[in-house]
């Protein structure tokens, strides 16, 4: 059962290391937003393609860009913090349990 064990473990390593680099991500596309950057540039193309897939769809159900303020990246980084906290510790202390 150690496999299976450490194999959570792994695994949850892995899913925090990529939820702290879409948060990153997540930030930075936020205040790229601040300063009107040149939407042809490839940096700002790829976040934007990496971001919106998340944040399009909770625009749409919350309504409220047109207040002057966008809160889909706040609500974003809110699920990726329950999501680290949440699943993350779950599946350690799992694999701590099989081991």
């Amino acid at each position: 059962m150690f496999i299976l064990g450490n194999f959570i473990a792994a695994v949850a390593h892995v899913i925090d290391i990529l939820l702290t680099i879409y948060m990153w991500i997540v930030i930075v596309s936020a205040a790229l937003s601040w300063v009107n950057p040149d939407p042809y540039n490839p940096i700002v193309r790829l976040l934007r393609q990496l971001t919106e897939p998340v944040m399009a769809p909770i625009r749409r159900r919350i309504p409220l860009r047109g207040a002057g303020m966008d809160f889909s990246p706040i609500i974003v980084l809110l699920a990726i913090i329950f999501l680290q906290s949440f699943l993350v510790s779950s599946m350690i202390q799992l694999a701590g349990h099989l081991r």
